[in-house]
C-alpha cells in the first residue's frame, strides 16, 4: 500500500519555521501539569488502598486521585515522548537521563489501571457470551444464571480471573505506592521541577526548525504502517491471524507487536504535532480514530493473554478452561475487528477540524 504523507498544500502543514521556544514552551507547559497533578494527587489522598475496578493509585479510589494520576501519566508521556523526537535540539546528557525515568514512572503508575480495565473488559464479556452476569470483588450482584455448561464454567472463570487480576492489581498499587515514595521518584519530580523553569536546549536550538525532526517522526510511523497486513486487516474476519491467536503458545502473539509499535510512533507524532501547533493544534479526527483502534486493539490483546494464563492454571475444571478459550477467542475476535477499524480509519484523508 502506498504510504500517506502530508500534503505540502494542506493547511495544517507550517510553513514557517518552528523554533526552539516552541519546544521550551511546550516541554514547559507539561512539566508545570507534572507538578500541578502531582500536587493534585498528594490533596486527594493518594495513598489509600484500591476498593474497586477501575480505580488507580489513590485513597478509596477517589476520582480526583485517579484523575490526578492519568494527568500525571499523560505529562510524564509527553515530555518523554518530545524528549525523543527532539532529542538533537536538547542536551544529550540530561535528555538521556531523563527518557527511562520518566517512562518508568508512567509504566509503573499505568499497571493498576490496566489490570482494572483488564478485569472489567474480561467480566463484561463473560458476562455478554453466557448470557448473565458475575459477581467480582468490586462488582454487582450476580443475577440470574441460565443452565448451561458455558454459564457453569463461565461463573468459574471469572472467578478465577478475578481473583488472579486482583490481586495483580493490588500488587500493582503497592509498587506505585512504593514507587512514588522512593529517591529515584523524588529525583524525577526534581528535575521536572527545573524543567518548569529552565529547559536544557542546545545552542542551536535557538535558531534551529522543529519541522525536520516532527517529519521524522511521522516517516517513522508511516514505515511501521506500510510493515502491517493492512490487506488482509481490510477483511472484517481474519481466520489466519485467529489461528495463531488460539494457538497454544504462551509466547506474546508475534503478529501483534507491529501493531502495538505503530501505537507508540503514532502517540509520538501527535505529540510532535502539539509542539510545532501548540494550543492551535488542529485536530486530525484520523488520527483520533486510528488511535482509538490501537488502543482498542492492545486492550483486547492483553485480555486474550490474560485468558489464556488464566486456562494455563492447574487443575481447573473443563467447564472452566471450556469458557476461558471461549473467552480468548472472542478477545482475538476483538483484536482482528480493531485491526479492520484502524484499516477502516487509516485509509481516510485527513480532515483536520477546529
Amino acid at each position: 500500500m502506498a504510504q500517506q504523507h502530508l500534503d505540502p498544500t494542506d493547511p495544517t502543514v507550517r510553513a514557517v519555521p518552528v523554533s526552539g521556544d516552541a519546544l521550551a514552551g511546550y516541554l514547559r507547559a507539561q512539566a508545570t501539569e507534572f507538578l500541578r497533578s502531582l500536587r493534585q494527587h498528594r490533596e486527594t489522598g493518594g495513598g489509600g488502598a484500591p476498593t474497586r475496578a477501575g480505580s488507580s493509585v489513590g485513597e478509596n479510589g477517589s476520582d480526583e486521585s485517579v484523575d490526578a494520576a492519568r494527568a500525571l501519566r499523560r505529562s510524564a508521556r509527553r515530555i518523554s515522548g518530545s524528549l525523543h523526537t527532539f532529542r538533537p535540539l536538547l542536551d544529550p546528557d540530561w535528555s538521556e537521563r531523563m527518557r527511562p525515568e520518566l517512562a518508568w514512572l508512567s509504566g509503573t503508575l499505568a499497571r493498576e489501571h490496566a489490570y482494572s480495565a483488564r478485569l472489567e473488559r474480561l467480566i463484561g464479556a463473560l458476562n455478554r457470551l453466557s448470557g448473565t452476569s458475575f459477581p467480582t470483588q468490586a462488582g454487582p450482584e450476580a443475577g440470574p444464571a441460565p443452565k448451561s455448561n458455558l454459564t457453569i464454567g463461565a461463573a468459574k472463570a471469572g472467578a478465577l480471573l478475578d481473583r488472579q487480576l486482583t490481586l495483580a492489581r493490588t500488587r500493582a498499587h503497592s509498587a506505585a505506592l512504593q514507587a512514588l515514595g522512593s529517591s529515584r521518584f523524588h529525583a524525577v519530580a526534581d528535575s521536572v521541577a527545573v524543567l518548569a523553569s529552565e529547559v536544557p536546549l542546545t545552542p542551536a536550538a535557538a535558531t534551529a526548525d522543529l519541522s525536520p525532526p516532527a517529519a521524522a517522526a511521522e516517516s517513522r510511523l508511516l514505515d511501521a504502517v506500510g510493515t502491517l497486513p493492512l490487506l488482509t486487516a481490510g477483511h472484517p474476519y481474519n481466520a489466519e491471524a485467529l489461528v495463531h491467536g488460539l494457538s497454544a503458545d504462551t509466547a506474546p502473539q508475534p503478529q501483534d507487536a507491529p501493531w502495538h509499535q505503530v501505537r507508540l510512533l503514532l502517540r509520538l507524532h501527535r505529540y510532535a504535532r502539539e509542539v510545532l501547533y501548540g494550543e492551535e493544534c488542529p485536530v486530525d479526527v484520523r488520527l483520533l480514530a486510528a488511535g482509538q483502534a490501537l488502543n482498542q486493539h492492545r486492550d483486547a490483546a492483553e485480555a486474550a493473554s490474560a485468558a489464556a494464563s488464566a486456562a494455563r492454571t492447574p487443575r481447573i475444571a473443563p467447564a472452566t478452561a471450556y469458557a476461558l478459550g471461549v473467552l480468548h477467542a472472542d478477545q482475538r475476535h476483538e483484536v482482528e475487528a480493531a485491526r479492520f477499524a484502524f484499516q477502516q480509519s487509516w485509509q481516510k484523508e485527513a480532515v483536520p477540524t477546529r
